[in-house]
């Protein structure tokens, strides 16, 4: 499960470098919550919408796994009006249904704040809101899914809270991706960092 918290955090990082305005708003949500006189923590994080939306949506748009797991049906069965035989093995795009137009507005845009202000407010990761399931769901749902996003949130928590990132040059980030078995970007990703926290906190 690391390269794929790996992965989410690097497309996360790319989607803010390209959107400085959510990232401005993400580290003005840590400055009001958390403050500048300590680090981010753990407890902090249920309170961090902002940050908790950004998540959702490079879950959403960049998912670590694009295709599920193969299923194989036990017994014949009818979806959609198809009939389908038992033994036939099943692998869901999960990258095809996130970005359904019919169900999500400007699929392919960043758009953290659709799970702030519209109906994807109380859409969550964890399997039960099948337009979002970057995790999968059911009972072959990612065994993570908990510690992967304990990680992400405060990994990128941590980092956009203590250091005003930006890329050289201020050029944008190329966003192009190698699907496989992992969706990693085609690209490395190069980030100037410089400390946005007093040094003691670094001690």
């Amino acid at each position: 499960g690391n390269d794929t918290v790996m992965v989410t955090l690097t497309w996360a990082l790319s989607l803010l470098l390209n959107n400085r305005d959510a990232l401005k708003k993400a580290q003005e949500e840590l400055d009001i919550k958390v403050g500048k006189g300590r680090l981010v923590n753990e407890a902090d994080i249920n309170n961090l919408f902002s940050l908790q939306a950004i998540i959702k949506e490079a879950l959403r748009i960049y998912p670590p796994g694009p295709l599920s797991g193969p299923r194989e049906f036990h017994e014949d069965c009818t979806i959609g009006g198809y009939h389908v035989t038992k033994g036939t093995r099943l692998v869901v795009n999960l990258w095809k249904i996130q970005t359904d137009p019919s169900v999500w507005f400007d699929p392919l845009e960043f758009k953290p704040e659709r799970f702030l202000t519209s109906t994807h407010k109380d859409v969550d990761v964890r399997g039960q809101n099948f337009e979002l399931i970057p995790f999968g769901s059911g009972r072959r749902a990612c065994p993570g899914i908990s510690f992967g996003l304990q990680m992400l949130h405060l990994t990128l928590a941590s980092l956009i809270h203590a250091f005003e990132i930006s890329t050289p040059s201020n050029a944008p980030v190329d966003m192009s991706a190698t699907f496989g078995l992992t969706n990693i970007k085609s690209t490395p990703l190069d980030v100037v960092v410089k400390p946005r926290l007093p040094s003691n906190l670094f001690e």
